[in-house]
């Protein structure tokens, strides 16, 4: 076998259909596109919404709620999850999302919540706590300071 013996297996090479070429070829007159209207024109593409001239149902529908630009943004990380530090660790944001408690550090930096228990002595040092998180933490021996 040499290379100028090399062909394509039967059946990948599909020809191109040449639309346009007179009523024999079965795609002649109007190539295929019907007879008269907006997309038997050359050129002719309308957007996913447009529905024929008719006002489209996004438009139909009333705008609702807004996006507060001053809302603060936080990565939550509750008290139970910190019990997964050994016994009078350091907890810093960096720390929590090298142990994967948090996706990533949120605009407004971490905050602790009070879901659970606390049962170790910690010291906390995030960006913002409830307070009853603060409470759960100093019961257990441990301390919260904010950033």
């Amino acid at each position: 076998m040499n290379l100028h013996d090399l062909k394509p297996a039967e059946g990948s090479k599909k020809r191109k259909r040449r639309v346009g070429r007179g009523t024999g070829s079965g795609r002649g007159y109007t190539s295929g596109r019907g007879a008269n209207g907006q997309n038997s024109r050359s050129g002719s593409k309308t957007s996913l919404t447009f529905e024929g001239g008719q006002t489209p149902l996004f438009r139909q529908l009333p705008k609702r709620g807004f996006n507060n630009i001053f809302k603060k943004q936080y990565s939550i990380v509750n008290v139970f999850q910190l019990n997964k530090f050994d016994k009078g660790t350091e907890i810093t944001p960096e720390r929590l999302l090298e142990a994967g408690l948090i996706d990533k550090i949120a605009k407004n930096g971490v905050k602790v919540l009070a879901k659970g228990d606390l049962s170790k002595q910690l010291v906390v040092k995030v960006h913002a706590f409830s307070s009853s998180a603060v409470e759960k933490i100093e019961k257990a021996g441990g301390k919260a300071e904010v950033i």
